[in-house]
């Protein structure tokens, strides 16, 4: 079956007793056993443990990432930090992308390092840095591509097959991309990670997150944190996911199509010093953008002559654009990351990794992008 056929299929099937041709919210905490000796018969006991409105989203994700199965979350630092809990332990390393969300640099260097866990932060578009990076006791390659917020790229094959070789799980934050436009696994990865909330749900719902295992063995061991750690998808949240991402072909498209005509209108403005987006020729890793994905994604930064004050200026000069913390939604979203994404970590980490002060991030949405380009031109003119 094509993606866009199994985004709509995969995991959904009519309800046995109604026929209602949406899975139903299994809003229940406890299910009722035949008896002791067939206890499980049905494959439910607690909510914690395991809920069939969650398992439809978790089966569908895990069809379109081609992944042996998938795990979902209450949010996506939940999905992260389970991956972190299932591969290490005290005294063990792992290697970070250097350029990553802003939680999962304060998850790794204010939670987890209180706990004897060492962590690198390396430049993972360097293939070298990696594997110099590497130790004895690294048992953990967490790569983030696109990375957030300044969309610089990690060669997915590249640092698998160094993780392949010295026994390391690779994991990817592939939240930027999705599987319609990339898929970490088929590259060699053992873990694809989602932030749900993004472009699974699309329209500003729902706070979630998943990982999908390329084995039963490693997704035994991410379940099994899951489980223990309770940090599980609610029915409710996983029913919405479920509906939004039956649209996640169509909805990314037109975002991306969007996201091109912006990206070119701001590299010709006179007031935008800088544009990065992977899908323009200008991008430094176009070419790797076009090898390991089918799209180029929505997601853009631009810097604006004026720095900071000039950014912060259009931002809220903007009106049709909404400036919030969230991305992958209908919604066309501008936001100033040292500020609001980026603001817990360190001013000198942040302009080591290239997150400037001035840097603007915007999430593109479906509105009419002529629309769009009016509202940020007026707001260019007004800085």
């Amino acid at each position: 079956m094509g993606f866009s056929t199994k985004q709509v299929h995969a995991g959904v099937r009519p309800d046995p007793v109604s026929g209602s041709i949406l899975t139903p919210v299994f809003q229940s905490t406890t299910f009722v056993q035949e008896s002791v000796d067939q206890y499980l018969a049905k494959g439910y006991s607690y909510s914690r443990s395991g809920n069939p409105t969650v398992a439809a989203l978790e089966e569908k994700i895990a069809v379109l990432e081609d992944g042996a199965a998938c795990t979902c979350y209450s949010t996506g630092m939940a999905a992260i930090q389970a991956v972190i809990q299932a591969t290490l332990s005290a005294g063990d390393h792992a290697i970070i992308s250097d350029v990553a969300y802003g939680g999962t640099y304060r998850l790794c260097t204010t939670v987890y390092a209180r706990y004897g866990v060492e962590f690198s932060f390396v430049d993972t578009s360097d293939p070298d840095a990696v594997q110099a990076a590497v130790r004895d006791n690294t048992r953990l390659i967490l790569t983030e591509t696109p990375a957030n917020p300044t969309l610089k790229l990690t060669d997915i094959r590249a640092i698998s097959d160094i993780a392949q070789a010295a026994g390391i799980v690779h994991a990817v934050d592939n939240t930027f991309l999705t599987p319609f436009y990339q898929r970490p696994l088929e590259l060699g990865a053992n873990a694809s990670i989602h932030s749900t909330t993004k472009y699974f749900d699309g329209h500003n719902a729902t706070v979630g997150g998943a990982v999908v295992a390329d084995s039963d063995a490693l997704d035994e061991k991410i379940r099994y944190v899951q489980n223990a750690a309770g940090v599980i998808m609610s029915p409710w949240v996983a029913w919405l996911t479920l509906q939004g991402t039956k649209t996640l072909s169509i909805r990314l498209e037109r975002q991306s199509a969007n996201a091109v005509t912006i990206a070119q209108f701001l590299e010709s403005h006179p007031k935008v010093t800088t544009v990065r987006y992977p899908g323009l020729a200008s991008f430094p890793q176009f070419e790797l953008a076009k090898s390991q994905a089918s799209g180029f994604g929505a997601m853009i930064w631009f810097d604006v002559v004026g720095g900071v004050q000039a950014g912060k200026q259009l931002m809220d000069s903007v009106e049709l654009c909404t400036l919030a913390e969230n991305l992958g939604s209908v919604e066309t979203l501008i936001t100033h990351p040292v500020t609001m994404t980026h603001a817990d970590v360190e001013a000198a980490e942040r302009q080591r990794v290239g997150i400037t002060d001035g840097l603007v991030r915007l999430s593109v949405g479906l509105e009419d992008v002529d629309d769009l380009i009016e509202d940020i031109s007026n707001a260019l003119d007004r800085i």
